[in-house]
């Protein structure tokens, strides 16, 4: 996604959970955008990009990131201008939802009823009159009862992360009575690390150890908030207890200015690779990011996150973005990157504010440099980036709070 457009004004907030604090799939950074449309040679290609994109447009509802859906008719997909090959919906733990395909294969719907206070995830793949694939990914909470509240926790039981990845639990409802709340929720981890409690408002508590978490650790997360008041009149109903584990100690330096990535691993450099960042008009954000969603394939429209043309459609909208992990919640990713040519990498900073890598169309190379980035990273590793120009990424943008020191990182907690 590299033209020389203009830079979007404004980025979105973190969302209510971590599936949603994932709200949008397009690259942004933080530096300021050109007026026009432009003309330069990255533009054409970016349009010849689009042209043999799909034609099928997928509409996923509820709208990715709703909060409070319905549990019954709400959730539903659609296509037009194409036939769906595949729809997949499941729950945060990763159970399956069965549902039914229209004859016609334009549309899905779940065949039961959904559960209360739950986050499902949906991915649906079509292909137009061509054979041209399109992919859409989409996450939603559904209503819970009005007198409780719920928190929607990440990482999942019993997954494996990266030394990066903090537990983030986002409420459905506004907590007034942090410390009670905090009080009700202990995370500890067997390498005998301090985890303390940070705040992000009233709807968001993450945690985290002053340093990145003990590579082959466990983490435990205790939700005791049955009956526990968080607010006037609402109380909380969970009582559950989960794991997760700590995996090898990832971290990847990504220099702007030098336009490669080393890859380390317990402090050795294992990889090196080249890349693309964000140009001068779009810089990337600079700071500690961690990994928190990865896609195989995902589409990128500039219209989720402000950079749109004079008729109001997005400067670029690509459908089968390859290898792409998530590094905020207002747009930034590490990806694969088809449209660019090889001497992209490494020599020049064009994209709109996204860290691309060397990849082909339809993510199928495993040798190319994306794909191998992606196969040996986890979500919760950390990617550092540097040397951009651009400012700081905010903390609550993503899962990015060690980019708040220690101290300021306790001054959050409100026990």
């Amino acid at each position: 996604m590299m033209t020389d457009s203009k830079r979007r004004r404004s980025l979105m907030a973190a969302s209510a959970l971590l599936g949603s604090v994932l709200m949008l799939s397009a690259c942004s950074g933080g530096g300021k955008a050109s007026a026009g449309g432009g003309d330069s040679s990255q533009a054409k290609a970016d349009a010849a990009a689009a042209k043999k994109s799909s034609e099928a447009q997928i509409t996923i509802t509820p709208k990715d990131g709703s909060n409070n859906a319905s549990i019954n008719n709400s959730a539903a997909v659609t296509v037009t201008k194409g036939t769906l090959t595949g729809v997949q919906m499941t729950t945060q733990d990763g159970k399956a939802v069965t549902g039914q395909l229209s004859a016609d294969k334009h549309s899905w719907k779940p065949t039961a009823q959904l559960d209360r206070s739950t986050t499902y995830k949906v991915a649906a793949e079509a292909t137009d009159s061509e054979g041209r694939v399109a992919h859409e990914n989409a996450s939603f909470t559904t209503v819970s009862p009005s007198n409780s509240f719920i928190g929607t926790y990440t990482p999942d039981a019993d997954s494996t992360v990266g030394v990066g990845m903090p537990v983030s639990i986002n409420f459905d409802k506004a907590i007034t009575n942090k410390a009670a709340v905090q009080k009700g929720i202990t995370v500890t981890s067997s390498s005998g690390q301090e985890v303390v409690g940070h705040w992000f408002g009233a709807n968001r508590l993450d945690f985290r150890p002053e340093q990145y978490w003990k590579e082959g650790s466990t983490v435990t997360l205790k939700l005791a908030l049955d009956g526990v008041q968080g607010a006037s009149g609402v109380y909380g109903v969970q009582q559950k207890t989960v794991t997760f584990h700590i995996g090898r100690n990832q971290v990847s330096y990504v220099d702007a200015k030098t336009k490669q990535m080393k890859v380390t691993q317990d402090g050795k450099v294992v990889k090196t690779i080249p890349i693309s960042a964000g140009s001068p008009e779009h810089t990337t954000y600079e700071g500690q990011m961690v990994i928190s969603e990865k896609f195989t394939q995902t589409r990128m429209n500039g219209a989720t996150v402000g950079f749109t043309d004079s008729d109001g459609k997005g400067e670029y909208d690509i459908k089968d973005v390859p290898h792409a992990m998530r590094l905020t919640s207002s747009g930034t990713f590490i990806h694969g990157n088809y449209w660019g040519g090889p001497s992209v990498f490494g020599s020049v900073n064009t994209s709109h504010g996204c860290v691309g890598l060397q990849d082909v169309k339809g993510a199928g190379d495993k040798n190319m440099p994306a794909a191998w980035f992606y196969n040996n990273s986890l979500v919760g590793d950390v990617v550092v980036v540097q040397n951009t120009g651009d400012k700081t990424v905010q903390p609550d943008n993503g899962l990015n709070g060690w980019n708040m020191s220690w101290a300021q990182w306790k001054a959050g907690s409100a026990v």
